[in-house]
């Protein structure tokens, strides 16, 4: 199997995790909220923040899917380094929120550091393109 048919397996199923749980905090933010490693959850008109974290997931996740059925390789790879970031950042507002570590590390670290290794072998797989693969400029006689 090809490395960019691996690279494609891999982010398509990213995508598709990343739409599901970006989802499932837009749909039912009380009972997802608990998964996400806080030792609370907010409190009164504070749901609606959980609401906020689902379509930022959801859009994440649709903006690495454009680019993946467009084919726009090398800014797939671009866009999950990039991307990642907003997962260590959940990591990080865990950890300085007194949350769980192991779903801080488990979840949002685990999570971080999958998109930066897809990120980097999307990368590795448009810069090692057999040369020569590129049409030719046409010439004007």
């Amino acid at each position: 199997m090809s490395l960019k048919k691996i690279n494609t397996v891999l982010v398509a199923a990213l995508v598709l995790f990343v739409l599901w749980f970006g989802t499932e905090y837009i749909l039912s933010p009380e009972t997802t909220a608990p998964g996400f490693g806080l030792p609370n959850r907010p409190s009164g008109d504070g749901g609606g923040f959980l609401i906020v974290k689902g379509i930022r997931d959801v859009v994440l996740a649709l903006v690495l899917g454009t680019l993946l059925v467009t084919g726009h390789r090398r800014a797939l790879g671009w866009v999950l380094l990039v991307e990642a970031l907003a997962a260590y950042g959940d990591m990080a507002t865990v950890l300085t929120h007194h949350g769980s570590v192991a779903t801080a590390f488990g979840v949002h670290c685990l999570t971080a550091t999958f998109m930066v290794g897809c990120g980097l072998l999307v990368m590795h797989e448009t810069r090692t393109a057999a040369p020569g693969t590129a049409t030719p400029a046409r010439q004007v006689a």
